[in-house]
C-alpha cells in the first residue's frame, strides 16, 4: 500500500496488478481487493506471489510505503497445496530480507511473544533488531502483563514496541481512534502503558519517522545503485545497432561492417596480430597454418611408400623384369623409373587432396566466426554474408582441389628438377654401390646387411637376381634421391598456393561475393538485409523501457533527498 499527501480533498484510490490499474474508492477498496486476490490466486484458499499494490492519495496521510504480507499458516485447508505454509515463509523471507526493509511484526496481544513464529523469522534476518517493530493489536482484548511485555522486551524488538486498539463492528475509523484514545486513557491497566507507545496515530507517525531514517541511511547506497545500473545500460544500449534511417544509411554500415571483417580477417589470417582474439588460439591462424602444413608434411615423409628401405630393390627388380626390351645393355630404363615413381605419387595422393579439403573447412569456420561477431546484430545479414562466405569458399576449395590434382598428374607424368641436390646425393649414394653388391653375392649366408643412410636391410632374396642388382641399386638411389626433392616441392607448392588463395580470399573474394549477396533482388535489398534481428529489437525495447524507469527512480530520489535535507535544516 502506498499512501500519498495530497492535497485534492477528494480521496483517489487505485489497484494494481498484473498490468492494470482500476479506480477504486473508499467505500468500495475492500470488495476490489477481493476481487482481484480470486482473480490472481482462484477463488479458494490459494496463494500467489503476484503483488497487489494499493494507491491512496489523499489529505493528512503521511507519505508512507508498507508491504501486506500474508499470515503464517501451519495447516493445510481444503484444496490447498500441501506446502502452502513453506510458499508463505518464502514470500514473507523475500520481503523482510532485505537490509533496507523495515518490518513490522503484528503481535496479537493475546499470545506469548518469545513463542511466535513471525518473532523467529525476523530475528533470522534482523538479529540485532535494529528495524524491526512490533505492533500489539487487540491490546482491549489481553490487558493483565501487557504493559510488563512491552517493557521486558524480551525478544528483542530493537525499534519497540506500539499497541493498538482494533476496529470493532461497523466503526468508522474516527470513531475508533476516539474509542482507542479513550481506552489507553481510562483503563486501569493500560493506562499505565506511556503514551508516546500507543495508539493507531502514534503509530503512523512512529513509521513516517522510520522510514525517513531508513532513507536517509540507504539513500546514498541506493543512489549509487541506480546510477550504476542505469549508466550499464546505457552503455549496452549504445553498443546495439543504430537503427537505419535511410538506404544510404543502410548502405554506409552495410560496406563499413564488410571493411572491418576484411580487415580483422587479414589480421590474423595474414599479418599475424592476434589483439583482437588474445585467447582464442585456433583464431591464431598464421600459427595454426604453420602448424598444418608441419603435420602434412610430416605425413607425406611418413607414409609407407616414402620411406627408402621399403621392399628394397625388389620394385626396382620388378620394373626392370617388365622394361625388358631388344636393346644395348647396361642402359637404365626411363620406363621402369617413370612406373615407380608413378606408384610412389599414387601412394601418397590422398594426403595433399584431404589436406585442402580440411584446411578450407579450417578457414571457413574461422571467416565465419569473425563475420557473425560483426554481423551478428542484423538477423537477415546473417544469412545473406553466410550463404556468400560459404558459396566463395565451396569455390575456391574447388580450384584448390583442381590444382593439388594437377601437381599430382604432373609430378606422375615427368621426373625433371634442376636442383643440385639430386646429383650430389645419388653420387653420395653409388659410392657403396659395389660393396653392398659384393656382399650380397658373396657366400655369406647372412639375411641383413648394413648399408649407410638406410641402416639394415633384409638382402637374403636379392642373390636370386644378381643380374639386375647393378640397375636395381642404381633406380632405387636415383629415386630416393628425387622423392626428396617431389616431397619438398609437394609441401611449398602447398605452403604458396595457399597464401595465395588465402589472400586473394580477403582481399578480393570475400567483398565480391558479399556485393553480389547485397544486389541479389531476391534478398529485398539493403533496407531488408539491415534489419535487426528480434533478439536485438527485444533488447532494444527492454533496454529503453529500464533506462526510462531508472531515470523516473533518479528524479524521485533527487526530490526525497532535497526533502530529507531540508528536514534537517528545519531540525
Amino acid at each position: 500500500m502506498r499512501l500519498q499527501n495530497s492535497s485534492n480533498p477528494h480521496p483517489e484510490l487505485s489497484l494494481e496488478y498484473q498490468g492494470r490499474v482500476i479506480s477504486t474508492h473508499e467505500d468500495t477498496v475492500a470488495e476490489a481487493i477481493n476481487t482481484a486476490t480470486e482473480e490472481i490466486a482462484g477463488d479458494g484458499k490459494g496463494i500467489s506471489k503476484t503483488p497487489l499494490t494499493l494507491t491512496v492519495k489523499k489529505e493528512s496521510v503521511p507519505d508512507l510505503t508498507m508491504v501486506d504480507l500474508p499470515g503464517i499458516v501451519r495447516v493445510p485447508v481444503g484444496d490447498q497445496p500441501k506446502d502452502i505454509g513453506d510458499q508463505i515463509k518464502n514470500i514473507i523471507m523475500e520481503y523482510i530480507r532485505p537490509e533496507e526493509s523495515i518490518i513490522l511484526n503484528v503481535l496479537p496481544a493475546t499470545i506469548d511473544f518469545p513463542t511466535c513464529e513471525s518473532i523467529g523469522m525476523s530475528q533470522s534476518v534482523d538479529k540485532s533488531g535494529e528495524r524491526t517493530l512490533a505492533v500489539v493489536t487487540k491490546a482491549d482484548k489481553a490487558p493483565e502483563g501487557l504493559l510488563e511485555k512491552v517493557t521486558a522486551n524480551d525478544v528483542n524488538i530493537g525499534l519497540g514496541y506500539v499497541c493498538v486498539r482494533n476496529r470493532i463492528g461497523d466503526e468508522s475509523y474516527d470513531e475508533a481512534r476516539k474509542e482507542e484514545a479513550t481506552l489507553f486513557e481510562t483503563h486501569p491497566l493500560l493506562s499505565k502503558i506511556d503514551k508516546s507507545i500507543v495508539g493507531v496515530p502514534v503509530l503512523a507517525q512512529k513509521l513516517v519517522q522510520i522510514q525517513a531514517k531508513s532513507i536517509e541511511k540507504n539513500l546514498p547506497e541506493l543512489v549509487k545503485k541506480i546510477n550504476d545500473k542505469l549508466s550499464q545500460n546505457l552503455s549496452e544500449f549504445n553498443k546495439l545497432p543504430k537503427v537505419m534511417s535511410s538506404p544510404a544509411e543502410g548502405m554506409t554500415t552495410f560496406m563499413t561492417i564488410i571493411g572491418v571483417v576484411k580487415e580483422s580477417l587479414r589480421k590474423i589470417l595474414l599479418r599475424r596480430e592476434f589483439d583482437e582474439y588474445p585467447d582464442e588460439e585456433n583464431l591464431h591462424c598464421t600459427a595454426r597454418l604453420v602448424e598444418r602444413l608441419g603435420d602434412y608434411s610430416k605425413q607425406l615423409h611418413d607414409c609407407p611408400c616414402s620411406d627408402p628401405k621399403h621392399n628394397f630393390l625388389m620394385d626396382e627388380i620388378k620394373q626392370l623384369k617388365q622394361s625388358k626390351e631388344i636393346s644395348l645393355p647396361n642402359f637404365l630404363p626411363r620406363t621402369a623409373f617413370l612406373a615407380i615413381l608413378q606408384e610412389k605419387v599414387d601412394g601418397v595422393s590422398s594426403i595433399p587432396i584431404d589436406f585442402v579439403a580440411n584446411l578450407w573447412d579450417y578457414v571457413e569456420e574461422v571467416v565465419l566466426k569473425v563475420l557473425m561477431r560483426y554481423v551478428e546484430d542484423y538477423h537477415q545479414l546473417q544469412f545473406s554474408t553466410r550463404r556468400a562466405v560459404l558459396n566463395v569458399i565451396e569455390k575456391m576449395k574447388d580450384r584448390s582441389m583442381k590444382w593439388v590434382k594437377e601437381v599430382i598428374e604432373m609430378e606422375k607424368l615427368t621426373d625433371y628438377t634442376c636442383h643440385p641436390e639430386f646429383e650430389s646425393k645419388w653420387q653420395r649414394l653409388m659410392t657403396q654401390k659395389d660393396t653392398f653388391i659384393n656382399r650380397v653375392v658373396s657366400g655369406s649366408r647372412s639375411v641383413n646387411l648394413e648399408l649407410e643412410e638406410f641402416g639394415t636391410l633384409e638382402v637374403y632374396n636379392l642373390r636370386d637376381y644378381r643380374e639386375l642388382l647393378h640397375q636395381a641399386y642404381d633406380l632405387r638411389m636415383r629415386m630416393v634421391a628425387y622423392w626428396k626433392i617431389v616431397l619438398r616441392r609437394m609441401v611449398d607448392g602447398m605452403a604458396l598456393h595457399l597464401q595465395l588463395s588465402i589472400h586473394k580470399l580477403v582481399n578480393n573474394k570475400l567483398g565480391n561475393a558479399f556485393v553480389a549477396e547485397l544486389m541479389d533482388s531476391r534478398n529485398g535489398g539493403i533496407e531488408r538485409l539491415m534489419e535487426e534481428s528480434p533478439s536485438v529489437a527485444t533488447k532494444r525495447e527492454k533496454l529503453q523501457e529500464s533506462i526510462k524507469k531508472l531515470r523516473e527512480c533518479k528524479e524521485v530520489l533527487a526530490k526525497i533527498m532535497d526533502r530529507v535535507a531540508s528536514c534537517g535544516d528545519n531540525r
